[in-house]
């Protein structure tokens, strides 16, 4: 009996040292701030005022399918619609989320509420089963809600065998659908339910909840480091709640912009707006060495040329649109970059990114990233700096509107040297027709050389044909009164405008010619 006693004590001994389950639990920031209510759904207004709209109205459809990337708030949207269906007095918009029905939902211990994975249970025999349970009466609220998340995973017969009940549920019955990959649905699913596509979360509404979590959990997050954070979650609030809870694990209680850089290997902004200002500078040497300081320093290449293709799209956007900001780029940098951006058109710029595009396609595959990253920013400067068909078209376009607008100084015209006015004489009496001298004689064309014998060539006879080249002979003496002509009639030759000179000899020229050929263009007057 005493030996039970002392064996009860060691084991009442050891069971103290076994730690609770409340000191041991821990709840990542991803399900400790998971929203509750459709107020707390953020970057998904449009969803969010559809849903509440409906339910004032009572326009309810029998399935909803929400599409959408990672973490944009799919099963945090279908749980809060569950929410509002089934709550007391519901549906409405504006339940408690604190009620006990409110929170079996959000648990996953709703009778009334069956979350299915799609991937696991994509076959024909779990869709019949489903349809069995269709037919049971809610538990305790007012419909009975089936979630099928990665609803894209069912097999197309197990699409098949869902059609007939999603198409005529019982009135009892809601369906709702998530799924990232919409495409692989079956239109005839889609045609059956009411789709909301959840967009990627903008950078700045990510970055201000970062910041709110880590005021209630009194953590000092910068805010270069919030920033840093949601740029590398790209739109998904979820990623960007599992890497703060990494960095605190990491760095404890204070967070910086070094701090997010060194745990994911990504670039500061800094980096980037230097990158693009080499780049814009055409100065290949100082951007393949920034590409091999940040290689060696263990940073994702991937990731930078990413950065480097938002950063000139912001650029093409800001020549577009003067409005436009700068991806979170600080301003003094930002300011550097639109006044370096400015002798280039902005088709040279979106020639840059293409170029980068087709980059960032050979290094998802290749195993020497730096070297793809290289070769795409040698390239990227060449298409900076080469000239193309275009700039001469508009070289030429320039050069005949300058023309044609009397822009050039065309050299003063040689005035003309006057012309005296004869002396008009009284004109003489009528001479008889026998008194006039006789009209010289014709002087006679001299004898062509005899032809050979043997005839002439094509060639020789086209030649020996042709009048020959020779100084006139002067003209004989013509009676004065045989070309005197009134003084009114004798006018002094008009210059020829230099203007009408320099237009015809540009539009004569081989270049305009050949342009106009290849461009199968004409000439305006």
């Amino acid at each position: 009996m005493q030996q039970f006693s002392d064996s009860s004590k060691l084991s009442h001994d050891k069971l103290a040292f076994i730690p609770t389950l409340s000191a041991v639990s821990y709840q990542v920031f991803a399900r400790k701030y998971r929203p509750k209510t459709f107020d707390d759904v953020l970057g998904q207004d449009h969803v969010v005022r559809t849903l509440r709209n409906a339910i004032a109205q009572k326009r309810l459809a029998h399935a909803y399918l929400f599409v959408g990337p990672r973490g944009t708030g799919k099963t945090s949207t279908a749980r809060i619609l569950a929410k509002a269906l089934n709550c007391t007095d519901g549906p409405k918009a504006d339940f408690d989320p604190e009620e006990d029905v409110c929170i079996e939902i959000a648990e996953g211990r709703s009778l009334d509420v069956l979350e299915i994975d799609g991937a696991s249970n994509n076959g024909v025999e779990q869709v019949r089963d489903l349809r069995e349970s269709v037919r049971f009466a809610p538990a305790r609220g007012q419909f009975k809600i089936f979630y099928i998340d990665e609803v894209h995973m069912l097999s197309n017969a197990a699409f098949n065998a869902l059609l007939k009940t999603l198409e005529e549920p019982p009135p009892h019955v809601k369906f709702i659908f998530a799924t990232t990959e919409a495409n692989k649905i079956l239109p005839t699913i889609l045609s059956r339910c009411q789709r909301f596509d959840l967009r990627p979360i903008p950078t700045e509404t990510i970055a201000q909840h970062l910041l709110h979590i880590a005021t209630e959990e009194s953590i000092a997050l910068e805010e270069t480091a919030a920033w840093a954070i949601a740029k590398g979650a790209d739109g998904g609030m979820r990623d960007a709640q599992s890497m703060l809870d990494q960095l605190v694990s990491f760095c404890g209680d204070s967070i910086n912009e070094a701090n997010v850089l060194d745990v994911f290997g990504f670039t500061s902004r800094e980096k980037v707006a230097a990158l693009t200002q080499t780049l814009l500078a055409r100065d290949n040497p100082a951007a393949l060495s920034l590409i091999q300081k940040e290689a060696e320093s263990g940073r994702e290449l991937s990731q930078l040329l990413g950065e480097l293709i938002g950063c000139l799209r912001a650029l093409l956007v800001a020549k577009l649109d003067p409005s436009a900001d700068g991806e979170g780029i600080p301003t003094h940098l930002w300011t550097a970059l639109l006044q370096a951006a400015d002798e280039y058109a902005p088709d040279r710029v979106l020639a840059a990114i293409d170029v980068f595009a087709e980059t960032e396609g050979r290094m998802k595959w290749a195993t020497n990233k730096r070297l793809h990253f290289e070769l795409g920013v040698i390239k990227a400067i060449q298409s900076l700096g080469e000239v193309r068909i275009t700039d001469v078209i508009k070289v030429l376009t320039r050069s005949a509107d300058f023309i044609s607008s009397g822009a050039v100084s065309a050299p003063a015209p040689i005035a003309a040297e006057p012309v005296p006015t004869p002396v008009r004489e009284p004109e003489p009496e009528p001479v008889a027709a026998q008194e006039l001298p006789p009209e010289p004689a014709p002087v006679a064309a001299a004898a062509a050389p005899p032809r050979p014998a043997g005839g002439l060539s094509a060639l020789d006879s086209m030649i020996a044909d042709a009048p020959e080249v020779s100084e006139a002979p002067a003209p004989a003496e013509t009676p004065p009164w045989k070309n005197e002509k009134p003084a009114a009639e004798i006018k002094a030759p008009e210059p020829i405008p230099t203007a009408a000179i320099i237009e015809d000899t540009f539009h004569n020229d081989p270049l305009i010619q050949a342009a106009l050929v290849k461009f199968e263009g004409k000439v305006l007057a």
